[in-house]
């Protein structure tokens, strides 16, 4: 891992993301302000996609760049999922708040992010490194297009939200089961 240089391109994408986050929230919770007067709903929405592809896409290529050119910081670490949630976050609440999402739905994907969050500070806490598995990268990717669905409003986006539910819980599921998987080979050790 090159630790060295924390201000490499993943890093500065990853932070990229942080900061369009709440920017697409803005367009999608505060489209009465008075800055936005005159402008239809439908194009604040619109705009509000385009963010949140373009945000997307620099998690894609925040990963393959460091992966590829062996730019993994511990500041990408922490960066990268936290840009990942600070997104997700920002679409499903935006969403939820314009009645376009079920609340039910968001409320698990949420609470789910947010167990499994303290669990990784419990895992890294005991010195346990529980990574990102292949089910929780589908999970993210499956969760932002479901975002996309519905900030587009196409059909199937509520059926794209149900079934990032039904992965969010799954992957959780692992994480939890490689935990404590982690654990007990740990006190072997």
């Amino acid at each position: 891992m090159n630790n060295q240089h924390i201000f490499n391109i993943p890093n500065i994408l990853a932070f990229i993301r942080l900061l369009l986050a709440p920017v697409m929230f803005l367009f999608l919770v505060n489209q009465d302000a008075a800055v936005f007067e005159g402008i239809h709903a439908s194009w604040l929405n619109y705009f509000a996609a385009f963010i949140f592809v373009v945000a997307s896409a620099t998690d894609f290529f925040d990963g393959y760049i460091a992966r590829t050119f062996n730019q993994i910081t511990t500041l990408g670490k922490i960066l990268d999922p936290l840009a990942d949630k600070m997104l997700t976050l920002a679409g499903f609440l935006g969403l939820m708040m314009l009645g376009s999402a079920s609340p039910w739905a968001i409320f698990l994907i949420l609470t789910r992010e947010l167990f499994i969050t303290g669990l990784r500070v419990s895992a890294v806490s005991q010195g346990l490194d529980i990574s990102a598995s292949w089910m929780g990268k589908v999970k993210t990717v499956v969760q932002m297009i479901a975002i996309g669905f519905l900030l587009m409003q196409w059909a199937g986006g509520t059926a794209l939200l149900w079934l990032a539910v039904a992965l969010t819980l799954y992957s959780g599921y692992e994480y939890v089961r490689d935990f404590f998987k982690s654990i007990s080979s740990h006190s072997i050790d």
